[in-house]
């Protein structure tokens, strides 16, 4: 079974009520299964528009990720940020089938 993915490119305007919706957040991406791939960190945007930070987070499925976004418990933590920050997010379903290579 495909896994499900979140992917958010972010630009925080108020850093402190972010760091609130941070403290807040893992407790909804524990109870679903979610795991950070990707939090931060260097990058380089070689096509296309970015953000000053990107997330990856991985959900044992779609449902799950799905499940996650629209919980209580997430919602009660995006509610921190108070605006802090612009958000790109998808919530996307993982492929599962051949890769390059692949004989």
């Amino acid at each position: 079974m495909a896994k499900g993915y979140w992917v958010g490119r972010v630009d925080v305007s108020k850093p402190d009520a972010y760091k609130n919706y941070v403290a807040a957040n893992g407790a909804a991406f524990a109870l679903f299964g979610g795991r950070f791939l990707v939090r931060g960190g260097a990058f380089e945007a070689v096509l296309g528009s970015s953000r000053a930070r990107n997330v990856v987070i991985e959900f044992p499925s779609y449902a799950q990720a799905l499940a996650c976004w629209n919980s209580p418990e997430y919602q009660a933590a995006r509610a921190k940020q108070e605006g802090g920050a612009e958000i790109d997010l998808i919530v996307i379903d993982g492929y599962d089938g051949p890769q390059p290579g692949d004989g």
